[in-house]
């Protein structure tokens, strides 16, 4: 009976699943307009801020966004020109844009600063 309530156990015992971080991106804008960014993941097509929204960075604004993703996800950001997607960095509006430098690993941890508009 006791080994049949040790297999019991063992059976009920939650199965690990992907576990979540935290991961702030450092920002500045040194374009001559206002930008937006947004994150998303290469993978799930999970997006931040989400809903239609982004992040909004007026000419010289600094800005830190702490996101919450699944640690091992890689995360890009794509920033265009506010009101004008035809100029864009990293991935782009439609995350449609190769980069090799515009994506980071979920993790718990800051990233280095992206610099829009160079």
């Amino acid at each position: 009976m006791r080994h049949a309530l040790l297999i019991l156990a063992a059976l009920l015992l939650p199965v690990p699943s992907a576990c979540g971080a935290d991961l702030t991106f450092f920002m500045k804008n040194v374009a001559p307009r206002a930008v937006v960014v947004e994150f998303s993941s290469a993978a799930k097509g999970t997006r931040w801020p989400g809903n239609d929204q982004v992040y909004l960075l007026e000419k010289g604004e600094k800005k830190s966004v702490t996101i919450s993703c699944e640690e091992g996800d890689s995360i890009c950001y794509g920033a265009w020109v506010n009101g004008d997607d035809t100029i864009v960095w990293g991935v782009g509006p439609d995350n449609d844009r190769f980069c090799e430098t515009c994506c980071r690993i979920c993790a718990h941890e800051k990233t280095e600063p992206i610099v829009i508009g160079e």
